[in-house]
């Protein structure tokens, strides 16, 4: 990925994104979604950086998804015009933020799941002369925020009836369920996922809501989802970059990664492990090792020695152990390692490397850290 000069020029603990494989990795997608006849519309969890919405927009995609207003605000100062955030609006701050946003990009989408929190939304609305378009959030198994699917009807009904918001469609994150519990056939879940939230859409419209947008999907079941024909969007993330994750969940190939951390070996005093000058303010700790259903060796994979492994952390220590009794690393050496889960590595991170055409950049993690 890199020469040995580029590396050496290397702020450790990093991460390197390789932009022409992420290039493709935005292309492929597309790509796919086309083909079956449905729009793409990216979360940017993964990247959290305007210039990669720019690319995808650019690629084919109808506009991007963003989790909260915070990370909203931010692409649309880096020039994203149409933008749904994809988590339910409650609470005044973010509400009136949301609101001044909708004024100044061409299409933004707000989400709700409950009477409650559409109400406040729409007190919000009335106030300011505004009418807000919303999504409904199903719940289809992933245990999360949305509205279970025999109560979505009328709860429709409820909200569309409220002044200063327009009900336009439903959305769902589900990603690998299968009859509410984890699976690992990717199939099996997208197809589970485009039939409940297309009878849930008839539902919605049988009861009198004409909404138009159907939309579901993460990478894992993102591609397979819309090859259903049953949902009309799909909000895949982590397509962009992969990650070691996305290789256990059949959704990519280690040579499809576009992501690297590099850190450098401080000390070496016991041979059957060294530390490394990355600890958790690095690598993101959400994916335990050694726990079902993939048994991830370590926080995060270690390039081109399983022998090795990222085995436990502290505040700015790394440590990393060896199988065979003896890591034969030494002080001042720089390792690559893959990311299990490139959107939390991603997040802690205030600037990235980018290399592009050969050429090595840093780059600001610009929506790195959004809250509210």
């Amino acid at each position: 990925m890199l020469d040995e000069k580029q590396i050496s020029s290397l702020e450790t603990p990093c991460i390197v994104i390789d932009v022409d494989l992420a290039r493709k990795n935005i292309q492929a997608m597309q790509e796919r979604v086309a083909a079956a006849h449905c729009r793409l519309r990216p979360h940017i969890k993964t990247h959290k950086m305007p210039l990669f919405s720019l690319m995808q927009i650019e690629a084919g995609a109808d506009g991007i998804t963003c989790a909260k207003v915070s990370e909203a605000e931010v692409m649309a100062d880096g020039g994203c015009r149409d933008i749904f955030i994809a988590y339910p609006m409650v609470g005044r701050a973010r509400t009136e933020r949301a609101i001044a946003l909708s004024r100044r990009v061409d299409r933004l989408i707000l989400a709700v799941d409950s009477l409650e929190g559409a109400k406040m939304l729409s007190d919000a609305a009335v106030a300011a002369g505004v009418t807000l378009e919303v999504r409904l959030e199903i719940d289809t198994g992933a245990g999360r925020t949305g509205i279970q699917i025999d109560r979505a009807p009328d709860l429709a009904v409820a909200i569309s009836a409220l002044p200063g918001l327009r009900l336009t469609g439903i959305y769902t994150f589900k990603s690998l369920v299968y009859e509410g519990k984890p699976t690992e056939d990717n199939a099996l879940a997208a197809a589970e996922e485009g039939r409940m939230m297309h009878d849930t859409a008839e539902a919605i419209r049988a009861a009198g809501v004409p909404i138009e947008d159907i939309s579901a999907g993460s990478t894992p079941t993102g591609i397979l989802a819309a090859e259903t024909g049953l949902v009309n969007e799909v909000r895949p993330g982590t397509y962009i970059f992969k990650d070691f994750m996305l290789t256990k969940e059949h959704a990519g190939t280690m040579d499809e990664i576009a992501v690297r951390f590099y850190a450098t070996v401080v000390s070496t005093n016991h041979k059957e492990y060294a530390v490394i000058d990355g600890g958790t303010k690095c690598f993101p700790t959400d994916v335990v090792p050694m726990v079902p259903p993939f048994y991830y060796p370590g926080y995060a994979l270690v390039e081109g020695n399983p022998d090795l492994h990222l085995s436990r952390m502290n505040e700015e220590h790394g440590i990393v152990t060896s199988d065979s009794g003896n890591t034969g690393l030494h002080v001042g050496q720089v390792i690559s390692l893959i990311p299990n889960h490139v959107c939390t590595a991603i997040n802690m991170q205030n600037s990235v490397y980018l290399l592009e055409n050969g050429v090595l950049r840093k780059e600001k993690v610009a929506a790195r850290g959004m809250l509210v």
